[in-house]
């Protein structure tokens, strides 16, 4: 009996305590220009505590605020250009899916390409000693 009163009030301080955030406030714009520029801005930043989703995928807490983040900048006036600029002062490159190649980013850019060449390389090595000791033993 004392285990479902442990399991009840359990339950219950789960159940009271979820915090409930308002993830998709609406945004208005009065100008089409605007709204198209707010999608495509949120579509290519990236959530900070997602890491593989853009804005406008996200509903954590901080995407939302980015999001009235960027609609106040919209709404002010700001070219895509100074909005992007101030999220990547204040968070880095690493928000933009796009970060532009520079010496912090180059290992970004090129790492995949290094990292093929490296397994192809190890591959037609690893196929050769296999094919040599095949015909040594034969």
């Amino acid at each position: 009996m004392k285990i479902l009163y442990q399991s009840i009030v359990f339950a219950l301080v789960i159940l009271t305590t979820h915090k409930s955030y308002p993830n998709d406030e609406p945004v208005y714009f009065t100008d089409k220009n605007q709204e198209q520029r707010y999608y495509l801005l949120i579509e290519e930043i990236r959530c900070l505590v997602c890491q593989n989703q853009s804005l406008a995928d996200s509903n954590a807490p901080l995407a939302q605020d980015l999001r009235n983040e960027i609609f106040k900048m919209i709404k002010s006036e700001k070219s895509n250009n100074q909005i992007t600029e101030f999220l990547v002062e204040r968070y880095g490159d690493f928000v933009l899916y796009r970060p532009p190649l520079n010496d912090n980013t180059w290992l970004l850019w090129f790492g995949p390409f290094l990292f093929l060449i490296i397994a192809i390389t190890t591959a037609i090595i690893f196929i050769k000693k296999q094919s040599q000791n095949n015909t040594i033993d034969n």
